[in-house]
């Protein structure tokens, strides 16, 4: 991935455009190894999928979880 993503940024990028991301989707991860790898230097992001749909309250704790995170991130971007 990171030779396909390097071949994008010399061949393929416009002036202007921030470099390319490639994401690998895994059903399951270990964190530490992605960790240990450093991929997000290459531009590399690593998510997991689900392969079974969580239950209904776990999906709304998650999603109060997100709506938290954004609203920090907006607080401290203006």
């Amino acid at each position: 991935m990171e030779l396909y993503l390097r071949w994008l940024e010399k061949y393929e990028m416009q002036p202007g455009e921030k470099a390319p991301v490639g994401l690998i989707l895994c059903a399951e991860g270990n964190r530490e190894q992605v960790e240990l790898l450093q991929l997000h230097k290459a531009g590399i992001k690593v998510a997991e999928y689900l392969t079974e749909l969580p239950t209904k309250q776990i999906l709304q704790q998650k999603l109060h979880q997100a709506i938290e995170i954004s609203k920090k991130h907006i607080e401290n971007w203006i």
